[in-house]
C-alpha cells in the first residue's frame, strides 16, 4: 500500500509539473538532494561524538537505589576539514553557480552546516522565472557548546540505569537536541583482586537519539514557494562502552573503548509551501540516509569534594569532543 501511494504521488508531481509549466522542478529536486548530503552529513557525523561521550560517571559498582545526578557542558571542536565543500556546476542539472558579483563561476566552496557564512548563489530558470538563492549558511562557530542533564540509578547486582536529556539548543541556523539512556553493569565485583586495588571495571549499552536541524534552501519562485527552507537529521545511535578506571585518594582516571552503530534519516520540517513537493522531497532523502559505524576511544578524570564530583572527558577518533560535569551523589 506504501508503495503504491509514494507511486501515485509520483505520477500527481510529474503531471502537476506539466500542467503549470514547472517541467524543470525535478532536476531542482534531484540538486537539492545532492546538495543537502554534501551540506548536512558533516554535522550529523559530529552529532554521534556529541551524544556518545561522557554516559558513565564511573565504572564503580553503584549501591541499591543510590542516586547520581549531574549538569554537563559538552565542547565540540569543529575541524577546518568539515566546514566547507567543494561545488562544481556539472554536479548540478538545474543549478549553475554565481558568485556575489553575480557572475557565473565553474565551481566554488561553500559551506557545510558546521561551516562559515555563505557568500555563493545557485541559479536557475523555470520558465521565464529565475531562481536565485544563496547557498545555505552555516553555524559559523569554532566550538559548538551545548548543556544537559544526566541521571543514574543503582540496581540490583552492580547494575545502573542512566538517563541523558537535553532541552532544544540553539544554533546559528540550526537546533539540537539529544536524549537517551544506558544500562551500565560493574564488571569488577566478580574479581576480588581488582576490588582491593581499587581498579574498577564495567560496561554500558546505550541507546541515544539526536535532533538536528538546519534552516534549508529558501527557494521562491514566480509559481510560489518550495517549502524546502528547513531540514532535519534524526540520528538513532546504538553504544556499546567498555570502560576501566583507578582510584587514587580523591581522584579516579578512566579509559573507555566505544564501538556504536549510527542511523542516519533526514526530512523536510518546515512550513509547507506553495508548491507542495515535501512530501516528494522527504521520499527522496531516503536516498541519503545511510548507517554508520564509529569506535571512539574515551579518557576522563573525577575529583571527590564530599558527595559532589567534578569531571572532564575527552572522546577522540575522527573527531574530538571533550564534556564538563557537576555531579552530586545522593
Amino acid at each position: 500500500m506504501k508503495k503504491i501511494t509514494v507511486l501515485l504521488l509520483l505520477i500527481s508531481n510529474s503531471l502537476f509539473a506539466q500542467i503549470v509549466g514547472l517541467e524543470d522542478l525535478p532536476y531542482l529536486i534531484d540538486d537539492a538532494i545532492f546538495f543537502s548530503d554534501k551540506y548536512i552529513t558533516p554535522a550529523t557525523d559530529a552529532s554521534v561524538y556529541e551524544q556518545s561521550s561522557s554516559w558513565l560517571y564511573s565504572p564503580k559498582k553503584k549501591k541499591l537505589w543510590d542516586v547520581s545526578l549531574s549538569f554537563h557542558g559538552n565542547l565540540f571542536f569543529v575541524p577546518n576539514n568539515d566546514r566547507k565543500f567543494t561545488i562544481n556546476n556539472t554536479d548540478f542539472k538545474f543549478f549553475h553557480i554565481e558568485n556575489k558579483n553575480k557572475e557565473t563561476i565553474p565551481s566554488a566552496s561553500v559551506p557545510t552546516a558546521m561551516g562559515p557564512i555563505s557568500y555563493t548563489y545557485l541559479v536557475g530558470q523555470i520558465g521565464d522565472s529565475q531562481v536565485r538563492i544563496w547557498t545555505p549558511d552555516g553555524i559559523n562557530e569554532n566550538v559548538v557548546t551545548y548543556p544537559y542533564l544526566q541521571g543514574a540509578l543503582g540496581l540490583w547486582k552492580g547494575t545502573e540505569l542512566i538517563v541523558k536529556y537535553s532541552t532544544k539548543v540553539n544554533l546559528k541556523s540550526g537546533k539540537y537536541q539529544v536524549y537517551g539512556f544506558g544500562l551500565k553493569h560493574n564488571l569488577s565485583q566478580y574479581f576480588t583482586y581488582l576490588e582491593k586495588k581499587k581498579i574498577n571495571i564495567a560496561a554500558l549499552m546505550a541507546y541515544s537519539k539526536v535532533d538536528l536541524t538546519f534552516k534549508f534552501l529558501d527557494i521562491t519562485t514566480d509559481f510560489g514557494t518550495l517549502g524546502i527552507n528547513q531540514i532535519t537529521s534524526l540520528v538513532d545511535t546504538y553504544q556499546f562502552q567498555l570502560s576501566a578506571s583507578k582510584e587514587w585518594n580523591r581522584f579516579e582516571f578512566m579509559i573507555g573503548s566505544i564501538v556504536n552503530k549510527s542511523d542516519f534519516n533526514y526530512q523536510i520540517t518546515g512550513p509547507k509551501g506553495e508548491i507542495d513537493v515535501q512530501d516528494l522531497f522527504n521520499y527522496r532523502l531516503k536516498e541519503i540516509s545511510k548507517t554508520k559505524y564509529n569506535y571512539i576511544g574515551e579518557i576522563s578524570c573525577r575529583y571527590k569534594i564530599n558527595k559532589m564530583y567534578l569531571q572532564s572527558t575527552f572522546a577522540f577518533g575522527k573527531f574530538v569532543n571533550s564534556n564538563i560535569a557537576v555531579q552530586y551523589e545522593f
